[in-house]
């Protein structure tokens, strides 16, 4: 685990078509190799937004903890993405022919039939297999179209928590300010805690407050005016 290159295949069976498995070395032994899959994985983690820094120097190591705490986060951020749900119709070994190991194979007569199949040149006595496969991309670009939905739809999620979290710290300064000693009994900050604490969601509380306002403010008004008459 520690090369990344299975970290690219996690992502790539969960977001199809965003990883280039064609430049994951699943050979890579040495640390410079390991490093060119981290940087494949970083570009993914960028287009995808996702902020989880990447402790390269640790997990080209291979210390089991630093790895494990590493693929733990990703199968649980994997989960998060696709429901737990895996994609029947992808094929690892398919897909990793496309990345470092295709060079290690080539020309071997041990071959995967996968890989022969995947290497076999279009000619007229392959069309059954053309015709056999097609369903199999039509569901593959299913896929693809449902995790790029699925893309857009966690970007616009992750946009609306940040504009939420945004007004909800305004919201709480606010309140701070309202429950300040010298200012809590004051007509006006009662009026917006009104607001502020109102329970009926299908109600504004904008009107109650306004009420409450004018009718403390004419009643001050008026104690004002009296006490103004008794002076005189």
């Amino acid at each position: 685990a520690a090369s990344g290159a299975v970290q690219c295949q996690m992502l790539d069976m969960t977001f199809p078509g965003v990883v280039p498995m064609h430049k994951v070395n699943f050979d890579a032994k040495n640390e410079y190799d390991m490093i060119q899959n981290y940087k494949v994985l970083q570009d993914v983690f960028n287009k995808l937004q996702i902020t989880k820094p990447l402790e390269i120097n640790r997990l080209v190591k291979g210390r089991p903890l630093d790895n494990l705490e590493f693929l733990q986060w990703l199968k649980r951020f994997c989960d998060s993405t696709n429901g737990g749900i895996m994609n029947e119709n992808y094929n690892p070994v398919e897909r990793r022919s496309k990345g470092g190991r295709e060079r290690s194979v080539k020309g071997s007569n041990k071959m995967p039939k996968s890989l022969q199949t995947n290497n076999t040149p279009p000619i007229s006595s392959s069309v059954g297999l053309t015709k056999a496969s097609g369903p199999k991309s039509a569901n593959t670009a299913q896929v693809q179209a449902l995790s790029k939905e699925l893309t857009d739809l966690k970007l616009s999620y992750d946009h609306l928590g940040k504009e939420r979290d945004f007004y909800f710290s305004k919201l709480r300064d606010v309140e701070l300010l309202c429950q300040t000693p010298e200012l809590e009994d004051l007509p006006i900050v009662v009026a917006v805690k009104k607001i502020l604490y109102a329970t009926d969601a299908n109600e504004s509380a904008l009107e109650d407050a306004q009420e409450y306002l004018n009718q403390s403010l004419g009643v001050k008004a008026e104690d004002e005016e009296n006490g103004e008459q008794e002076d005189y």
